[in-house]
């Protein structure tokens, strides 16, 4: 079943040195462009991260210390991603909880500005969780009837995310083809960051979801605490959370 296309979409997969989106870096990334012609075209950047690369995280993509040496950094290649994947709609498996929120804290890192609210997105990992609960490598087996070579290979799990959108596609009579559709379908409600530390409550206020302040209006904390903003600037938070707290504080405060 061919996914309806309006503009481009890039499917893409990160490798990092963990899943800290605050403090990890990116050490390898796969983008598959497709447009609405049906052509495609991919590119792969195996990034410097500029920090050690751990034991652990090796152990599952295989990507060593010693292969990232001498190559660019994020900073390096990160007008080219740009380009590639602007103006256009992203996609990817767990994309919305963790590639595009890494994705957006590396731009931040090298300067360069990045408003999700610019791509429509699609998290093919919360398709196949609502309709069949399980991982990614089963997830293509049980769509594409085979087993997924090279796993945790940002290039194989790229390809293999597009392939198995469009197996559900094929499988799922009732999942529209359209990309705000399925956007909607797999969208994280009521975040108003990437990461999930502010939410959208049901009336449209941004709330902060953690620490002690859990629960209440964002603008409100900072008219009542207005150190509480400093602290969070100061703080390890992604650099995209603090961008949208200071759009609020901004919006608030300037009217």
């Amino acid at each position: 079943m061919k996914l309806k296309l309006h503009r481009p979409i890039c499917f893409f997969d990160i490798e990092a040195t963990g899943v800290n989106i605050g403090k990890d870096r990116i050490i390898e990334i796969s983008i598959l462009k497709i447009f609405p012609n049906g052509g495609q075209e991919d590119k792969t950047w195996l990034v410097c991260p500029e920090i050690p690369i751990p034991p652990q995280s090796t152990a599952i993509h295989g990507i060593k210390n010693e292969d990232v040496a001498g190559k660019s950094t994020f900073k390096d290649v990160a007008s080219s991603i740009l380009t590639m994947i602007e103006n256009t709609d992203l996609a990817g498996y767990n994309s919305n909880r963790f590639d595009i929120p890494l994705l957006a804290e590396e731009m931040l890192r090298a300067g360069i500005s990045f408003d999700i609210r610019k791509h429509k997105t699609i998290d093919v990992q919360v398709i196949f969780h609502k309709m069949e609960p399980r991982t990614l490598s089963a997830a293509y087996k049980y769509y594409c009837g085979k087993d997924l070579m090279k796993a945790h290979s940002s290039k194989a799990d790229t390809f293999a995310t597009y392939k198995i959108l469009l197996a559900q596609l094929e499988k799922y009579e009732n999942l529209k083809k359209d990309v705000k559709s399925l956007n909607q379908f797999s969208h994280q409600k009521n975040i108003a960051d990437l990461a999930g530390f502010v939410k959208i409550d049901d009336e449209g206020n941004e709330i902060f979801n953690f620490g002690k302040y859990k629960g209440e209006k964002v603008f409100e904390i900072f008219e009542k605490d207005p150190n509480y903003y400093g602290w969070i600037q100061n703080s390890n938070f992604p650099l995209y959370t603090k961008k949208i707290l200071t759009g609020i504080k901004l919006k608030k405060f300037n009217k």
